[in-house]
């Protein structure tokens, strides 16, 4: 990366405030063109993958629950320490953990999505939904049934099956796919993935032999 400073102001430009004037062009330019204010709700914006909207739990259908193996690492690592989950363990042997309830108070959140990237299992995800205002507080304070509906009326929007989405946020950037666990080797574009974007103390072992 290169840094460009700017070049020092002279004399006549520190007398005539050249800054100020560059200004005023400006707006007086944009006084007179076109408006670009999107006219909502009648134009709608282009939602892209990996918006981050409405919260929700990835309802597993194998079981009809949620895929969330209470690990706390979406609790752990969420700065603004909006998740709250109760859990226990199953009643047969090896089995994983019974989630009781999983609330996020989406008032405080964000929208970092951390959550999504640390969980192993992709079991939570801020969808491509933003439309979700609210008249009272206790609406947005979801629980684990509320995240679950989410996720439902998520899926029932897409154009393709709900076990084919991807969400970006599901695989995170700067990690090589040997590195990452099993659930987490999703197929997302190449821009996205940013292998080449290592971060981290081990960014010596992807330099190229020539460079190591």
């Amino acid at each position: 990366m290169q840094i460009q400073y700017k070049p020092r102001r002279g004399w006549l430009a520190t007398i005539f405030q050249i800054e100020i004037l560059q200004g005023m062009a400006l707006t007086l330019k944009r006084l007179f063109s076109r408006p670009i204010t999107r006219q909502y709700p009648d134009e709608r914006p282009q939602i892209r993958l990996g918006f981050r909207g409405q919260h929700a739990l990835v309802r597993d259908p194998a079981t009809n629950d949620c895929k969330c193996i209470g690990c706390m690492r979406c609790a752990v690592v969420c700065p603004s320490r909006c998740i709250r989950i109760q859990s226990r363990k199953g009643k047969e042997p090896n089995s994983r953990r019974v989630i009781d309830n999983y609330r996020i108070e989406a008032l405080r959140c964000i929208y970092c999505g951390f959550c999504a990237e640390v969980c192993p299992v992709n079991a939570i995800v801020l969808t491509e939904f933003y439309e979700y205002s609210s008249l009272d507080r206790a609406s947005l304070h979801f629980t684990k049934e509320q995240l679950l509906a989410n996720w439902d009326q998520f899926a029932a929007q897409l154009d393709m099956p709900a076990d084919a989405y991807v969400n970006p946020f599901w695989r995170p950037r700067g990690f090589a796919e040997r590195d990452l666990p099993a659930p987490k080797r999703l197929p997302v574009s190449p821009e996205w993935s940013g292998e080449q974007q290592v971060v981290g103390r081990q960014w010596q072992r992807y330099l190229p032999p020539e460079h190591a």
